[in-house]
């Protein structure tokens, strides 16, 4: 069973062998062991069907774990109803009160919990402050933009000063432009404030813009917990590898264990020095993962341990880089990126060329 990660004995959240069905049969969460600490902005990433909302959804108290249990700060809120949980939820639609004004749908919780009014006229401002809504605190949801809509759903599950925050694709209704702007916008709000934020998505570029750990669910199971930067740079297996960022995949067959190295024989197409992250024995299949940006055009003579002809088949101008598709190791959709500083004039469909990469950044994992 891969790690699901642990922050000791301290944790502010923990799933304890947590698994869920809805028909006795199928586990939409399959033995879940889980820790997030207390301040930690902790992404559940993967694709729909994975188990992420679901997960979420126990935390929050809407659905029912089928076994296990589920503490927050040291208590099990197993039995504990949503409303007692304290927890503050931000989801894709808003779900905001329309015939309220931005000011009375903040009142609302704090209202709940009958707070007098001079605290909630207070807490009410500094939201409003926080998501730079000051001036628009009169105005009802139809009134505002889809950004200004989101930034009214952020403020009124903070403004009730809960621990913990719980964000279910929250920006997956905004164009490109202002998703971005919110990413930071939220991470600011979390640096600054201190909460514990667990966060869906199935935005791979979200998560690692946001995130201090990431776990990468599948098929009801985390496959890697990690900083962005390592389960960018260093995927334990194949899914992380291919769901994180572009990768290319290459299939062989282990002809030599020397860790950390490793020799892999590619049927009809040379052998690859690679780095042996998870893999089985001499003679059985391997899957190489290789970012595109790790690949160098045209390597002097022995520079590499891995140096291939290829042939240019699609070239794409993306701005800041370019992205060609390559002809090498008997694949004709091998991706590289490059910067446009590089010197890219002569990278054409057609030409043909050498491609080079360094043994550690081709990883060899286990296919599946």
């Amino acid at each position: 069973m891969p790690p699901n990660g642990h922050v000791g004995d301290d944790a502010f959240v923990r799933f304890a062998g947590i698994q869920k069905t809805y028909d006795g049969e199928a586990l939409i969460v399959k033995d879940l062991n889980l820790d997030i600490a207390r301040g930690e902005f902790f992404t559940m990433l993967g694709p729909s069907g994975s188990g992420k909302t679901t997960t979420l959804m126990m935390l929050a108290g809407f659905e029912v774990p089928t076994e296990g249990s589920i503490f927050l700060a040291g208590r099990s809120i197993g039995t504990m109803p949503p409303h007692k949980r304290d927890i503050g939820m931000v989801f894709q639609n808003y779900a905001l009160f329309p015939h309220m004004t931005v000011e009375e749908n903040l009142a609302f919780p704090l209202k709940v919990r009958k707070l007098p009014k001079p605290e909630m006229e207070a807490r009410i401002k500094r939201a409003l402050e926080m998501v730079r809504l000051s001036a628009q605190g009169k105005r009802r949801p139809a009134q505002l933009s889809g950004g200004q809509q989101q930034r009214v759903a952020l403020a009124r599950a903070l403004v009730f000063e809960p621990k913990l925050v719980l964000m279910d694709e929250p920006l997956g209704a905004l164009d490109k432009q202002l998703r971005e702007e919110m990413q930071f916008e939220i991470k600011h709000i979390h640096e600054n404030l201190g909460v514990t934020v667990v966060y869906v998505t199935h935005d791979q570029g979200e998560a690692l813009t946001m995130s201090d750990r990431i776990a990468v669910f599948n098929d009801g199971v985390i496959q890697q917990i990690a900083k962005p930067a390592e389960l960018y740079e260093r995927p334990e297996n194949v899914f992380v590898a291919k769901f994180i960022g572009e990768n290319n995949q290459l299939s062989g067959k282990i002809i030599a264990l020397n860790e950390p190295a490793c020799t892999v024989e590619m049927p009809g197409a040379g052998i690859i020095q690679a780095l042996a992250v998870n893999v089985g024995m001499v003679e059985q299949p391997t899957v190489l993962s290789l970012r595109p940006e790790r690949v160098k055009l045209n390597p002097l003579p022995g520079s590499l341990p891995n140096i291939f002809s290829a042939k240019v088949m699609e070239v794409i101008y993306l701005g800041d880089h370019i992205r060609a598709r390559m002809s090498v190791c008997g694949r004709d959709d091998f991706v590289v990126k490059l910067s446009n500083s590089e010197g890219i004039a002569h990278v054409e469909p057609g030409v043909e060329m050498t491609l080079g990469w360094k043994m550690e950044d081709c990883r060899a994992l286990r296919p599946s």
